[in-house]
């Protein structure tokens, strides 16, 4: 089985995907799929952020014995994202496109940013000290609706 870093990574490609969706919709004006799609989204980096802030982050802190540290960087993270995702749903409802693509492009500064902390330092670090629970956790993750 693939390590824990690889399944989130992997998660993070199919959120990247549904983002640039919703995106591509707002662009074009098409209110309806871009609600959709975003709800989509909204739902898919939600799954992410308690699939960690749950399941990965409590493993690694238990693990380890350290709670703040780079877990602790990434729940902030998590929660700046949560706001702008906030304000991203209200520019979608008040139909502001400028609004909202102004919002999608300091999100995915942060996606980016934070994705590239997880993918190059944490998921290398939850993969060492985790390995021996791949099955576990991944088939606990998968399990998150």
């Amino acid at each position: 089985m693939a390590g824990i870093g690889e399944y989130m990574i992997n998660h993070h490609k199919e959120c990247d995907e549904v983002f640039a969706r919703a995106e591509e919709a707002v662009g074009t004006s098409d209110w309806a799929g871009a609600q959709a799609r975003f709800e989509a989204f909204a739902h898919q980096m939600n799954r992410h952020f308690e699939m960690e802030e749950n399941l990965l982050f409590p493993a690694f802190e238990n693990r380890t014995g350290h709670r703040g540290g780079p877990t602790q960087v990434m729940r902030m993270e998590h929660d700046q994202m949560r706001v702008v995702m906030h304000e991203m749903r209200a520019a979608l409802e008040a139909k502001d496109a400028q609004q909202y693509l102004g919002l999608s492009e300091t999100f995915l500064v942060l996606m980016q940013q934070h994705n590239y902390k997880e993918e190059g330092i944490l998921y290398n670090m939850i993969d060492q000290v985790l390995g021996d629970q791949v099955e576990k956790l991944v088939s606990q993750m998968e399990a998150v609706a």
